[in-house]
């Protein structure tokens, strides 16, 4: 499958869990707590195999996103990832430390219930302000999620990364990725928009 409007379709519908691990031990620990869930759920997974950035004792609980790579303490820019991308905004965080610049990186598992606590603290620490990274429509999936909540509780400036309103091709996951600009330079794009 390749899903680019799925994240859109299921969290409008009342009641459901929306979960998007970025890896397989997190697949693992979300396919468990789903079990538990007393909704419906819907869990997303990547089509290829992606990079092992979690571990077994990594915590995972449904709606608790959590910080992967950054300092909270002095923040110019959050970025919310969520699936395979999570891997990607790493990189793009590690690139913009490099030049002195104070990234972190939340891997936003559960898309809904959204870890609206952890989204407005960032929100509230990030200087120049937030980006979300999905694989996905920019309308309608983990950014638009975050948009509506921060709107009406901390108005934020927020840098989209996803694709911008087309359809999918096939190709190789790598190919497809640069193309809809959805890989570290794309990422940094954006993130370097909100320093403009």
């Amino acid at each position: 499958h390749q899903a680019i409007e799925d994240i859109a379709i299921t969290r409008v519908i009342p009641n459901m869990t929306v979960i998007s691990p970025c890896d397989s031990i997190e697949a693992e620990k979300a396919t468990l707590a789903c079990l538990a869930c007393k909704t419906p759920v819907y869990l997303r997974l990547a089509r290829e195999k992606t990079p092992i950035i979690t571990t077994t004792e990594t915590p995972f609980e449904i709606g608790k996103g959590y910080v992967v790579f950054g300092d909270t303490t002095d923040i110019d820019v959050a970025i919310f990832a969520t699936g395979a991308l999570v891997y990607q905004s790493i990189l793009t965080a590690q690139k913009m430390t490099e030049i002195g610049k104070k990234v972190v990186v939340v891997n936003i598992h559960t898309i809904k219930p959204l870890d609206t606590a952890l989204v407005l603290d960032l929100a509230q620490k990030a200087k120049f302000g937030i980006v979300s990274v999905e694989e996905h429509q920019k309308a309608g999936g983990l950014g638009s999620a975050i948009a509506e909540f921060l709107v009406q509780n901390h108005p934020t400036r927020q840098a989209f990364v996803g694709v911008d309103d087309t359809f999918g091709q096939s190709g190789t996951p790598t190919e497809l990725i640069e193309h809809y600009g959805l890989g570290v330079e794309g990422i940094t794009k954006a993130v370097e928009s909100l320093f403009r």
